[in-house]
């Protein structure tokens, strides 16, 4: 006689795992993450690089460098509820220096990705527009940013726009050029092949130019908003009344030497962060260029 076993239920894994499949990508990412020696690498450089500044700062005090102050003194300073120069990190004042620049930096930036970027990509595009601008980018961008401030005071009154107009210069030109260069780099067979599908100019520009270019745009973002930094604190530090430029000089001009290396690893953090911020973008966005590892 034959038996006939009880069949078992099926099981739908899909039903529980579109519930677990965000920790389970975190998970994924964290271990490879660990498992890669990148962490480590760059842990071990910047341990390093600590270890070069006590060095030659505090245990030999060499020559060239015994003015300067070591880490063992900025760190004091920077976590004392009384500092000795007024800047640390329990200070008020230390955060408003954070706020003015970031929201200058932030001004800069959105205007140069606001005009740079559609210049840029009408540069590639179309070869008029090409001729008639990309010489007068050339001319001009060689310029320091320096160069730029007497002009910069003379025709924009008040003391923000200045600023903000010398930090914008330098991103602007930074953006335009690598998304000129985004265009430049779109294989020719990809617009033949869109004209012989019948696509519209319009068509064209929005579904191979820009498109094609992205990944060169966010490049130049992220240049962009690191010489925007750059150009930020050359100009505060020349009519500047409040952030981190402005502070380094006033710091300097006062014998602070600890409060200079406090604001220049704040630029450095900060800068990070802004541009940490852009590539997180630019990946959401670019799924298709974000390399998974085996």
């Amino acid at each position: 006689m034959t038996s006939f076993s009880t069949p078992k239920p099926l099981s739908h894994p899909a039903s529980d795992s579109f519930s677990l499949s965000a920790t389970d990508r975190f998970r994924h990412a964290a271990r490879r993450f660990l498992s890669s020696p990148g962490p480590y690498l760059g842990l071990t450089g910047i341990v390093s690089l600590l270890l070069f500044w006590y060095l030659t700062t505090e245990l030999f005090a060499l020559p060239r460098f015994s003015k300067l102050p070591g880490p063992v003194a900025v760190w004091t300073e920077f976590t004392s509820r009384n500092p000795t120069y007024g800047t640390s990190l329990f200070s008020p004042e230390y955060y408003k220096h954070i706020l003015w620049s970031s929201w200058r930096v932030a001004q800069a930036f959105f205007w140069a990705t606001i005009l740079g970027v559609p210049l840029g990509l009408l540069m590639g595009w179309q070869r008029k527009i090409r001729d008639y601008v990309f010489p007068v980018v050339e001319l001009l961008r060689p310029i320091p940013v320096l160069a730029w401030v007497p002009l910069a005071i003379l025709m924009i009154p008040g003391r923000e726009a200045p600023i903000i107009f010398l930090a914008f210069l330098a991103a602007f030109f930074a953006t335009t050029l690598n998304t000129f260069l985004g265009v430049e780099s779109i294989d020719e067979s990809y617009f033949r092949a869109a004209r012989c599908l019948g696509s519209k100019p319009r068509d064209v520009f929005l579904r191979v130019v820009f498109p094609g270019s992205m990944p060169y745009i966010f490049t130049g973002m992220q240049i962009g908003v690191g010489v925007a930094w750059f150009s930020l604190v050359a100009a505060e530090m020349v009519s500047g009344e409040h952030g981190l430029g402005f502070l380094i000089w006033d710091s300097y001009v006062l014998s602070q030497y600890p409060v200079v290396v406090i604001a220049m690893v704040t630029l450095g953090v900060v800068g990070y962060l802004y541009s940490a911020i852009i590539r997180l973008v630019g990946r959401m966005l670019m799924r298709w260029t974000v390399r998974t590892g085996g």
